[in-house]
């Protein structure tokens, strides 16, 4: 089984990838971020290195489906390599940050890719607000996250709500964040574990 964590940047999607993998003893897979060779070149000056980044994560989330193609275990992923695409990759090319010709190129590669490639079999969407998310970029304090503009935000999470609603085509689970603290509060992660047996299993638990 594949289950896929989703949402902008400040979501809590890694938190929460880490907090359900040891709740359910799922083997997590995280999105390459600390090591990736063009992130910081990328928020210095993004229309000079999207598509490199891009093309960068497209062929690891690429890697991370195949792997989790093949393993018995039940995986549960730190983003999808379906919203590197309907998401980043199309906000990149609105906001003018990737060319008609790289822009092209990529989609023609992920086109490809998509053949060998199939939608997790739940993907959880932590839904937050532009505000939610400013504070928590803040809290956890990245250096290369500081000079990430609101404009750039807002366009990620209007491209997100169309993932979600048109593009995706799996099953998906959206849990507004806003007012929840699922890594202090045990039962904000209760309300999010009873929704998640919910889907899976069937069972009708939640309040």
């Amino acid at each position: 089984m594949h289950i896929g964590i989703a949402g902008n940047i400040g979501s809590g999607k890694t938190t929460l990838t880490r907090m359900l993998s040891q709740y359910y003893g799922w083997t997590p897979k995280y999105e390459a971020v600390s090591y990736n060779p063009y992130l910081e070149d990328y928020y210095k000056d993004i229309p000079r290195w999207s598509f490199n980044l891009e093309v960068y994560f497209l062929e690891q989330r690429f890697k991370d489906v195949l792997e989790i193609a093949k393993s018995s275990d039940v995986i549960i992923q730190d983003r999808t390599i379906f919203e590197g695409v309907y998401v980043f990759v199309a906000n990149n090319y609105a906001q003018g940050n990737l060319t008609e010709r790289d822009f092209r190129t990529y989609m023609d590669l992920f086109e490809l890719m998509m053949s060998l490639v199939k939608a997790p079999d739940l993907l959880i969407y932590l839904k937050c607000s532009i505000p939610h998310l400013v504070s928590q970029i803040q809290k956890r304090g990245r250096d290369y996250e500081q000079s990430i503009s609101l404009e750039y935000l807002q366009g990620l999470n209007d491209r997100y709500e169309s993932f979600i609603g048109k593009d995706y085509p799996g099953k998906v689970l959206t849990i507004d964040a806003d007012e929840l603290d699922f890594e202090n509060r045990p039962e904000d992660f209760a309300f999010i574990t009873d929704r998640i047996d919910s889907e899976l299993f069937g069972l009708f638990n939640q309040q």
